[in-house]
């Protein structure tokens, strides 16, 4: 099973047991940041990623230079460990982690998540990949891939435990949107996935295929 199908099972059974009301205040939260979201403001290939230097899960600095210093990169941005479809695109990305390192590909996550949940994600799933922090989503919004969530998802949240301010350790109510991006040694951007219905991820074997034509 791919990971898009994967995800389709989890939003049917999510769907199912999901009140109406609440099931409405998503989808219109969801149809329009699809419909406002500007892909062309976004990071994309032929640009120069702007670096960064942000903690790792354990609290060391982690720069996009030293990275970048051993090979090509692979950025995915995630919105938290309480977001199951992000959890289904790390797990399915660490699986594919081998191939990745095998063809001198760096892998690294990046969450507004504070560095002790990014901590207990990595141990409950043993990623073997370093995971960030972007407090504030201040180098998400460098990218263009800031989503200021309304204040109508507020209570949903909160409601089913997923109380942002506690994960990112601020009260801003924004996350990442999510994203994959293949960056060359030279800093040059490659290729980049970005969609604003975080129901869809970059499937590991395109990815793949990014990194193959690299060596092309």
């Amino acid at each position: 099973m791919n990971l898009q199908r994967e995800i389709s099972s989890v939003v049917a059974k999510m769907s199912t047991a999901m009140p109406d009301e609440t099931r409405q205040v998503l989808t219109g939260a969801k149809t329009s940041f699809e419909q406002s979201f500007d892909r062309t403001t976004a990071i994309q290939p032929g640009q120069h990623l702007p670096e960064f230097q942000l903690p790792n899960a354990v609290g060391e600095p982690v720069s996009s230079a030293a990275l970048l210093s051993t090979g090509p990169l692979l950025m995915t941005f995630y919105r938290g460990s309480w977001c199951p479809f992000c959890d289904l695109a790390l797990r399915a990305l660490q699986k594919h982690l081998p191939e990745f390192k095998a063809r001198g590909v760096a892998l690294v996550a990046i969450t507004p998540e504070l560095p002790d949940f990014s901590l207990s994600l990595t141990e409950k799933h043993n990623l073997e990949f370093h995971v960030l922090t972007d407090a504030g989503n201040k180098y998400a919004e460098k990218l263009g891939l800031l989503y200021s969530m309304p204040d109508s998802l507020r209570p949903v949240y909160e409601g089913a435990a997923k109380d942002l301010s506690v994960h990112n350790g601020n009260d801003e109510f924004s996350v990442p949107v999510p994203a994959t991006i293949l960056v060359g040694t030279d800093g040059v951007v490659r290729q980049a996935f970005v969609d604003p219905d975080y129901m869809k991820r970059a499937e590991p074997a395109v990815v793949l295929g990014w990194i193959d034509a690299l060596e092309e």
